[in-house]
C-alpha cells in the first residue's frame, strides 16, 4: 500500500497549488474564491490527465504480447503494472512447467513398447504414439480428431468400443495382416477412453509351437510305446516259435532305440538352448570332424551310396567340438537317409572371400519343394512324415543343426530342388575359422567311399 499515501498527497498538493494560483489570479478581478475553485479544479485535472496517460500506456502494454517489461511508472499505475506483470510471468512459468511435464509424459508414452491410443467422449482420436499408429494403420497427425471407428473397422474392436471397458484382453488381427494384436480398453476421466495395444504375434506363435511340440512329442513317444506294448501282449498271450520270438524282440529293440534317439535329441536341444555360447578360443580340427562323420555315414549307408569327403583339410573351427560334430553328422545322415540307393553324398569345405568358412553337404536325393524350405528347421516338421519315420528320423535333426550354427555366430543355408537333390551349408564367421591356406578343396583332393 506504499502507493496509496503518495497518490493522495500528490492530489492534495495539486489541488492546493491550483487553488493558491487561482486565488492569486482572482484578486485583480475581485473574485479570489472563484479563482481558487477554478485553480483547484485545474490541478485535479492535470493529475487526472497524467493518470490517463499512464493508464493508456499500461493498457497498450496489456493489449500487446507482454514480452517486454511493463511501463515503469511510479505511484498507482506503476504498482498495477508491476503486479500485473508479475502475475503474467508467474503464469507463464507455470504454463511452461506444465507444458514440459506434458511433453515428458507424452515422450514416455511414445517410448512405450505398447501402443497407446487416447479417445475423447465421441471416440475421436486425441493422441496416439507411433506404436499404436503402426498397429492400427494410423497417421498420428493427419488422423487426429477423426472417429476411430472410421479408420479401424475390425468387428471385434468396434464391438469392444460399445462396452464401457474390457476386462479381458481382446485378440484381433493386425490391421495390416501381419499378426495378432492384444487390445485392452479402459475408461478414465469423464467418458474418455484409453486403448492399449500389444503385438502378441510372437507369443501366439510360440504358444502354437509349444502346443505342437507337446503334441508331436506325445505322438512320437506313443507310437513306439504302442508297438512295444502290443509285442509284450503278444509274447505273453501267444506261443511263439524261436524265430518269431527273435523277430518280435528285434522289432521291440528298434522301437526302444527310436525312443532313446528321440529323448537324446530332445535333451540335446534343451542343452543347446540353456547353455552359454561356445568359447571362441578352443580350436577343433575340421579333418577330425570329417573323419568321424564319414565313419557314421558309411555305417548308415552300408555301401549303398557313394560318399565323398574332403581329403587333407588343415582348417580349424573355434567352438564346441561335440556340437559341431552333431551338426555335421545330422546333415550327412539326413543326406544318406533321403538319397536313394546308388546316389551320391558329397561334403565340401571352402574358405569364402570374406574370411568365413563354409561346410556344405550335397546329395542327389529326392529334394524338397521350395515352399517347405523355410520350415525345415522347425521341430518335428516333416515334408513326408511317413518317409521320415521309415528312415529313422526324429524330426529334430535340422533344428539341432540350426541351433548349433547360430550359437557359433553362423547361419544355415538350404538349397533344394525336387528330384535333383539338396545342398545344406553351414556358414561360420571369420572369427571362428582358422586355415593355413585359403584354398578350396577340389574333387581330386577328395576320397571316395562306396
Amino acid at each position: 500500500m506504499t502507493w496509496l499515501f503518495p497518490r493522495f498527497l500528490a492530489g492534495a498538493l495539486a489541488m492546493a497549488a491550483g487553488a493558491l494560483l487561482g486565488y492569486w489570479s482572482g484578486g485583480p478581478i475581485h473574485a479570489p474564491l472563484i479563482g481558487a475553485l477554478l485553480g483547484g479544479a485545474v490541478g485535479v485535472g492535470v493529475i487526472s490527465l497524467i493518470d490517463t496517460v499512464r493508464g493508456y500506456r499500461l493498457i497498450h502494454w496489456l493489449s500487446g504480447s507482454q514480452e517486454e517489461a511493463a511501463p515503469r511508472d511510479t505511484g498507482f499505475w506503476g504498482e498495477i503494472g508491476y503486479r500485473v506483470e508479475r502475475s503474467i510471468r508467474n503464469r507463464e512459468r507455470g504454463t511452461a512447467q506444465e507444458r514440459l511435464r506434458l511433453e515428458q509424459f507424452l515422450s514416455a508414452m511414445e517410448a512405450s513398447p505398447n501402443g497407446i491410443l487416447l479417445l475423447d467422449t465421441n471416440d475421436q482420436i486425441t493422441w496416439c504414439n507411433s506404436v499404436a499408429a503402426d498397429h492400427f494403420g494410423l497417421d498420428p497427425e493427419r488422423d487426429r480428431m477423426q472417429p476411430v471407428t472410421n479408420l479401424v473397422r475390425a468387428p471385434g474392436f468396434v464391438a469392444a468400443l460399445q462396452l464401457p471397458s474390457t476386462t479381458e484382453p481382446l485378440l484381433v488381427p493386425d490391421l495390416r495382416g501381419r499378426g495378432t494384436l492384444s487390445i485392452v480398453i479402459r475408461t478414465y476421466g469423464e467418458g474418455l477412453r484409453l486403448v492399449l495395444s500389444q503385438d502378441v504375434t510372437q507369443r501366439e506363435r510360440a504358444d502354437a509351437m509349444r502346443r505342437d511340440f507337446v503334441a508331436n512329442v506325445s505322438h512320437e513317444i506313443r507310437s513306439p510305446l504302442t508297438v512295444v506294448s502290443g509285442f509284450i501282449e503278444t509274447m505273453d498271450s501267444l506261443p511263439l516259435t524261436e524265430v518269431e520270438r527273435k523277430r518280435v524282440l528285434m522289432l521291440m529293440g528298434q522301437q526302444t532305440q527310436r525312443m532313446q534317439t528321440l529323448v537324446a535329441d530332445l535333451l540335446t536341444l534343451a542343452q543347446l538352448e540353456g547353455s552359454p555360447r561356445p568359447a571362441s578360443d578352443r580350436w577343433v580340427p575340421l579333418a577330425k570332424l570329417f573323419g568321424q562323420s564319414e565313419a557314421d555315414a558309411a555305417a548308415l549307408s552300408s555301401g549303398r551310396h557313394t560318399l565323398r569327403f574332403p581329403g587333407d583339410c588343415p582348417a580349424q573351427l573355434a567352438g564346441n567340438e561335440p556340437e559341431l560334430l552333431s551338426a555335421l553328422t545330422n546333415l550327412v545322415n539326413n543326406a544318406v537317409r533321403y538319397t536313394p540307393e546308388g546316389g551320391r553324398v558329397t561334403v565340401t569345405w571352402r574358405l569364402r572371400d570374406d574370411g568365413s568358412g563354409e561346410v556344405a553337404v550335397s546329395d542327389t536325393g529326392i529334394g524338397v519343394d521350395r515352399e517347405h524350405i523355410p520350415r525345415l528347421t522347425e521341430r518335428f516338421y516333416r515334408v513326408d512324415g511317413s518317409r521320415s519315420r521309415d528312415t529313422g528320423g526324429t524330426g529334430l535333426g535340422l533344428s539341432i543343426v540350426k541351433h548349433v550354427v547360430q550359437r557359433h555366430g553362423g547361419e544355415l543355408e538350404v538349397q533344394s530342388e525336387v528330384g535333383k537333390g539338396s545342398r545344406f551349408s553351414l556358414i561360420l564367421p571369420a572369427a571362428r575359422v582358422r586355415a593355413s591356406t585359403p584354398r578350396v578343396t577340389t574333387p581330386g583332393e577328395q576320397r571316395s567311399a562306396a
